[in-house]
């Protein structure tokens, strides 16, 4: 089994800003204005909605060759829908997205048939669309306190 262990740290910046960093990058995740932010950059379920869309992308890179599909083009719309009530505890919602839907754009001179046949396997190969629509063994592994 190779198993690769991913790493990434998120820390609390002024306000809602996180600075989160992994390997040699960062972004800044933060709110819009509406939900308590300063909008300086997306805030996590919108990330968590294009890592989905980035993923899928990745994917079909990948795997177009093993279909014999030229990918002229290739782009992900993703959207989702959370009721904010399970967030600000107004009522006893689930917390996180209900419904995430995405379209593909795809230009190619491929046959319909082929593309569907990609498309399928893309979406069973995404690790991202994985992650969401299967449980997931999530833990704290620990709590450090700092004096």
């Amino acid at each position: 089994m190779a198993v690769e262990t991913f790493k990434a740290s998120a820390h609390l910046q002024e306000g809602v800003v996180v600075k989160v960093q992994s390997r040699n990058f960062e972004l800044t995740i933060d709110e819009p204005k509406s939900l308590g932010g300063t909008d300086t950059g997306m805030n996590p379920v919108e990330a968590l909605l294009g890592s989905l869309g980035a993923c899928q992308s990745i994917v079909a890179r990948v795997y177009a060759r093993k279909f014999d599909i030229r990918l002229e083009d290739f782009r992900v719309e993703v959207e989702g829908d959370i009721d904010l009530d399970g967030f600000f505890d107004k009522s006893d919602v689930r917390r996180g997205y209900s419904d995430i839907r995405y379209t593909f754009h795809i230009k190619t001179d491929a046959p319909k048939e082929r593309v569907e046949e990609f498309v399928a396997y893309l979406e069973k190969q995404c690790p991202v669309g994985d992650t969401i629509a299967a449980p997931v063994n999530m833990k704290l592994s620990g709590i450090v306190i700092e004096n």
